[in-house]
């Protein structure tokens, strides 16, 4: 482990963590056979118990004493605060997965949230391991493996015509995913900030470029 991208826990615990945090690719991958009311629905309940779950362990010691001796090895210093009282990652992951789903159109969230959970755990990962040149907040390392794996999620995602200006749009995105993850640590979460600045600069460039495209995929449920 560097000093460049060194995190709070144990690069084997971040290994542990974001194995588990690969198992979240299952959002975008059931989002996209199902319809997004039927989505929007699972994701509340499952959201509000997460958070429930997660807020509960800084109020019920007992709780908390439970909560921690199972998860606590795979918690940030800062998530473990209770001055502050955030969340963790995973209960980010579903807020995020909420507000996209009732957001964007289905095409960029699978899009947005593939690359969230595929480029930023590479990313971790790289950069703890191999990160040796420091680019803005984390690493160069660790910044290229997002944006290298983010271009194979936009490659290997869904389209809606096909169109090279549909994979230009998607390598953009990238782009500035790969940067907005570089920057987002100490001011927002980056299950947040990755998959909506995503969602949002797809969104402006089919406008620009692609006004004429329904940003609807085609023989999936709406």
């Amino acid at each position: 482990m560097t000093a460049i991208d060194n995190g709070t826990i144990h690069y084997r615990d971040e290994v542990v963590r974001k194995l588990i945090h690969l198992c979240s690719i299952s959002i975008p991958i059931v989002y996209y056979y199902i319809p997004r009311n039927n989505a929007l629905l699972i994701l509340l309940i499952v959201t509000f118990f997460a958070i429930i779950v997660d807020l509960l362990r800084y109020f019920l010691p007992t709780f908390a004493k439970l909560f921690y001796s199972f998860f606590g090895f795979l918690l940030r210093k800062h998530e473990k605060d209770v001055k502050i009282k955030t969340l963790n990652g995973a209960s980010y992951v579903l807020i995020s997965a909420t507000i996209c789903v009732f957001i964007f159109p289905k095409i960029f969230v699978v899009t947005a949230f593939g690359i969230l959970i595929i480029s930023d755990t590479l990313a971790a990962l790289i950069g703890r391991k191999f990160g040796k040149h420091k680019l803005l907040k984390k690493s160069f390392e660790g910044t290229l493996a997002f944006f290298l794996s983010a271009i194979v999620v936009v490659i290997a995602t869904p389209k809606i015509t096909g169109n090279i200006y549909e994979y230009l749009i998607g390598f953009i995105a990238c782009f500035i995913g790969a940067i907005v993850e570089n920057i987002s640590f100490g001011w927002i979460d980056d299950n947040l900030s990755i998959p909506i600045s995503i969602g949002l600069v797809m969104w402006l460039l089919y406008i620009i470029f692609l006004p004429n495209v329904a940003l609807i995929l085609p023989n999936v449920p709406r």
